[in-house]
């Protein structure tokens, strides 16, 4: 009977053993992942910055990721019609002249929207 027991107890060790170890490992990998989060996302922002502030003034075509969409770029600014002219650039927010056969406006736009701008 004693053995019984003993041999509950080393299982029992082993049990334990592997559970902390796996949970160091764990805590481990949450580390990577929380340090590797928001990289991705700042680093295109940013390049993405860049590459406005290179537009500043010219006209162009923006296209919006699909939470973001702006009516007023998209149906009027990017169209044959009329035109989008990038003002201003920040790290966060993009200023851009929507020319209209109406009219103009300016709109600000979160640079976290945008996917992608290209040249007319």
């Amino acid at each position: 009977m004693e053995y019984v027991a003993y041999v509950f107890g080393i299982f029992g060790l082993l049990a334990f053993l592997n559970t902390s170890s796996l949970e160091k490992h764990l805590s481990r990998l949450e580390e990577q992942l929380t340090k590797t989060k928001g990289t991705i996302q700042y680093e295109s922002r940013r390049s993405l910055a860049e590459a406005a502030r290179k537009y500043v003034g010219m006209k162009v075509k923006l296209e919006f990721k699909e939470d973001f969409q702006d009516f007023d770029v998209i149906n009027y600014g990017n169209t044959k019609h009329g035109s989008n002219t990038i003002l201003d650039v920040d790290q966060d927010w993009l200023l851009v002249r929507i020319d209209t056969p109406k009219g103009s406006k300016e709109k600000l736009l979160r640079m976290q929207g945008v996917q992608s701008i290209q040249t007319l």
